[in-house]
């Protein structure tokens, strides 16, 4: 089955010049089912940069060709057309898509993705009246290319409003369009909502309204009732909320998180759940949610989340048919976020490595090369930190169906987001490993970091590629904050790991005509490496850090 979308692309600041405003739509929403549907999206670019198109949480099967990232892929030119396919298979849930590169998700271009069940598979709780999607985050009203300019100053820009869907805050204008969603006096609705900001995470919330979370990132969890939900930089979350209130208007509401900002603050995004036989405008004051400084409330919801192990998902099998119950860790990746000045410029790193963008795609080097004059394989150390700061082309290599513990540290001031493309992990703990959730930790593709604290993940390297594990934090990511995961198979059957595409691109070292592709070499040792571990059995922990600020 195939089908095919175009998508105009433009900036914030053309559409600006265009519409005479500082806000703007999102682009338009994307909804199949998880089947192997082949999606073809041409990009009709008239933006006056080059840019990738990222499908946040899409796991790629078998395909990172497609992925859209500056590792995969080379930059769709700007007056050129390109078009992306890859298979909608095996997912389902909620994410999110947006440009990938050159700070261009702070100038818009996101949209919102739908993956459904198959007819086949019974959803896990009763068919709502409605779907609505919400796409919140923070917004800059200069333009993305002034914010940009200034990272390496000491006059940096910071978001100046919360958004949602494109609109601003209700109350603050009432000359401009805010967000409204209209419902029906006893029926359920299902909210996808996803952060699609730069910088801030967001606690949400519904005035005088229960909800539901029946959702993550593409697996459904253990429902359980929430009167606020946090949300972090690229996450998103499904849930249901129920009409059962007064015939009136309320308020729903997006606070950010470790920050001060007060009710009638443009930072607070407001819009509007309106009963459709209402004659009440909202007012009053917002409703209020949990202290935005209280770490501890966030993850204790965070810890409260966890995957519903007897429904099934995208196969009529149960989610939990496929666990972490009881399996073995190949080798442990332990990732350090932090700043450091490199020839005289703040920039974020990874164990003391700040990624450099090199200006041929590491898949493409890996292909015609073998990598070699683009990257040199597990240079820097995966577990531990570079003696200096350096900046330089990160790649770490995992074991292709070895189970993988991966230990992301925060040593900054904020919340961080990690994501994995190609993949989704089991979020099995924070703090300690002798809490680990073994049982039904959730799986999804991107998990919080608190400041001075550290997440854990396990996943399981099956898709073969090259994938991009970043940070979720649009500056963090521009400045480095980020490390390519090669998962190498040496059986050349496309079943296993398609070839390049048809339209592949090229730029950098491979122009036109493209060159042959490199000899296939030796993977890396699928044995366990020497620090393997069960985690069932008794054994002395690593020491690592566990404090919170």
């Amino acid at each position: 089955m195939e089908e095919s979308k175009d998508i105009d692309a433009f900036s914030s600041d053309e559409l600006k010049k265009k519409k005479k405003t500082n806000f703007l739509s999102p682009l338009p929403r994307f909804t199949y089912s998880g089947i192997a549907l082949v999606l073809g999206v041409r990009l009709c670019t008239k933006l006056v940069e080059s840019w990738f198109w990222c499908r946040n949480g899409i796991q790629q099967r078998l395909d990172s060709w497609e992925d859209g990232v500056s590792g995969t892929n080379c930059p769709v030119q700007p007056g050129t057309n390109w078009t992306y396919t890859f298979h909608a298979k095996d997912q389902i849930g909620t994410f999110s898509y947006f440009p990938s590169i050159n700070f261009l998700k702070a100038g818009g271009g996101f949209g919102p993705i739908r993956v459904n069940n198959r007819p086949v598979i019974s959803v896990p709780f009763p068919k709502p009246e409605a779907e609505f999607d919400l796409l919140i985050g923070d917004w800059h009203s200069t333009s993305y290319k002034d914010v940009r300019s200034r990272f390496n100053t000491t006059d940096v820009l910071h978001p100046d409003w919360m958004l949602i869907n494109g609109k601003r805050p209700y109350m603050r204008n009432f000359s401009l369009s805010y967000e409204t969603f209209n419902v029906t006096p006893g029926k359920s609705y299902l909210l996808r909502i996803s952060n699609v900001g730069t910088t801030w995470s967001f606690n949400f919330r519904i005035q005088d309204h229960l909800m539901v979370l029946v959702e993550t990132e593409g697996s459904y969890v253990n429902q359980i009732d929430l009167e606020s939900l946090d949300v972090h930089v690229g996450q998103s979350y499904s849930v249901l909320v129920t009409a059962n209130q007064d015939a009136a208007d309320y308020y729903i509401v997006a606070s950010p998180k470790m920050n001060n900002a007060s009710n009638n603050n443009t930072l607070v995004g407001v819009a509007v759940l309106h009963y459709h036989n209402s004659t009440t405008q909202a007012n009053g004051s917002l409703p209020w949610g949990p202290d935005p400084f209280d770490q501890q409330f966030s993850i204790n919801q965070a810890k409260s989340i966890r995957w519903n192990l007897t429904t099934g998902a995208a196969r009529p099998n149960p989610q939990g048919t496929f666990n972490v119950w009881d399996v073995t860790i190949s080798e442990t990746f332990i990732l350090n976020a932090s700043v450091a000045t490199i020839d005289g410029l703040s920039r974020y790193t990874v164990n003391n490595v700040s990624y450099l963008t090199p200006d041929t795609p590491l898949k493409l080097a890996d292909y015609f090369s073998n990598g070699t004059g683009v990257y040199e394989l597990d240079v820097f150390s995966k577990n531990s930190s570079n003696a200096k700061a350096v900046s330089g082309v990160f790649v770490a290599s995992a074991l292709h169906k070895g189970w993988t513990e991966i230990v992301l540290k925060n040593s900054l001031d904020r919340i961080d987001t990690w994501h994995l493309d190609g993949y989704s992990f089991f979020v099995v703990g924070r703090e300690s490993r002798l809490s680990y959730n073994l049982y039904d930790p959730v799986g999804r593709s991107s998990v919080q970091v608190y400041p001075g604290g550290w997440s854990a993940v396990y996943v399981y390297p099956d898709n073969p590629g090259m994938w991009n594990l970043r940070s979720q934090n649009l500056q963090s990511w521009y400045l480095g904050e980020e490390l390519y995961v090669r998962v190498y198979d040496a059986d050349p059957n496309p079943a296993k790991e398609k070839p390049p595409p048809p339209n592949l691109l090229l730029c950098g070292k491979y122009q036109s005509p493209a060159p042959a592709p490199a000899p296939s070499v030796s993977p890396p040792s699928s044995a366990p490496s020497s620090n393997a571990y069960n985690p069932h059995k008794t054994r002395y922990w690593p020491r690592v850090v566990t404090s919170f600020m």
